[in-house]
Order: C-alpha cells, then sequence, then structure tokens
C-alpha cells in the first residue's frame, strides 16, 4: 500500500523496516521507512523532498531537522523529531497538534486535535523547539500568501 501525507494524518511512526501511519480514526502499516513516505508524499503534491527541506531552510534559516511543507496551497506541514535519517525519528503534523506534555526526559506526549495520544521517544524541549519552527513556517508561509493575492 502506498501512502501520501494528507490532513488526516496525524503521525508517521518507525516500525522495523516499515511504518505506522496514525489517521483520524484508522493506523495503517505501510511498507516504507518514514523518510521514504515524506520523499513520496513531496513528490505526489509537485516537488522533491530536497526542494522542500531546501526552501524551509531558506526560509527558516534553520540547518537541520526543519519541517517540510509537503503540500503547499493548505500549508500541510510536518516535522521531525531528530534528524529524517534517523531509525527512529518520528514525523509529526503540525496542524494536528493540539498539546504537548513531558513524560520524563526522553519521552513527550503529543495530544492531537482529535483527542488522541501518542507518546515519541524525544524530549519535551526538542518537542516545543520543532512545534515553534513548523510554527514559524506556516506564519511566513501564510504571510506571503497574504501579500501576493
Amino acid at each position: 500500500m502506498k501512502y501520501e501525507v494528507s490532513y488526516g494524518t496525524l503521525a508517521i511512526v518507525p516500525n522495523e523496516e516499515n511504518s505506522l501511519v496514525y489517521e483520524d480514526n484508522e493506523r495503517y502499516l505501510i511498507e516504507e521507512r518514514p523518510f521514504k513516505i515524506m520523499e513520496e508524499s513531496c513528490k505526489y503534491f509537485g516537488s522533491t523532498y530536497n526542494g522542500r527541506k531546501d526552501s524551509a531552510k531558506d526560509i527558516l534559516g534553520a540547518e537541520y531537522k526543519v519541517p517540510i511543507i509537503v503540500e503547499d496551497t493548505n500549508n500541510l506541514i510536518v516535522f521531525p523529531t531528530t534528524s529524517p535519517f534517523a531509525d527512529d525519528c518520528v514525523w509529526i503534523s503540525l496542524k494536528r497538534v493540539k498539546d504537548y506534555q513531558k513524560i520524563d526526559v526522553g519521552n513527550t506526549k503529543i495530544i492531537f486535535d482529535n483527542d488522541k495520544e501518542l507518546i515519541v521517544p524525544c524530549s519535551y524541549r526538542t518537542i516545543e523547539n520543532q512545534i515553534a519552527r513548523a510554527t514559524r513556517l506556516d506564519y511566513i508561509l501564510r504571510q506571503r500568501k497574504k501579500l501576493n493575492s
């Protein structure tokens, strides 16, 4: 089964050589690594992962763990919890995050807008920084679109 990130996507979680994709009311086992799903999703929406990454780097002035604009009409932005190439990298959809809470030093609970919860192996501070980065990217894109409309 092929999978493209959509508004229904909550998170993409690595699971051995596969991915668990969490959506509103479903969970899918996809026979691709999370990074491959990200690459294919970017292509599906008309760009390459590297093109999306380079754009986000330029906009944010950041070099690593940049959020990715998978689809730009609706600012569908996802962010990685670690290096996108790391085996434990979880991808989270920005607009679906309602809240997040510290569990312990290395784990954070993400609460989505549909009240589903997911514990990710990532510090609270990292999640906070990644959400701030992705939110800034979203804001800048919205401002640019407003100026050009």
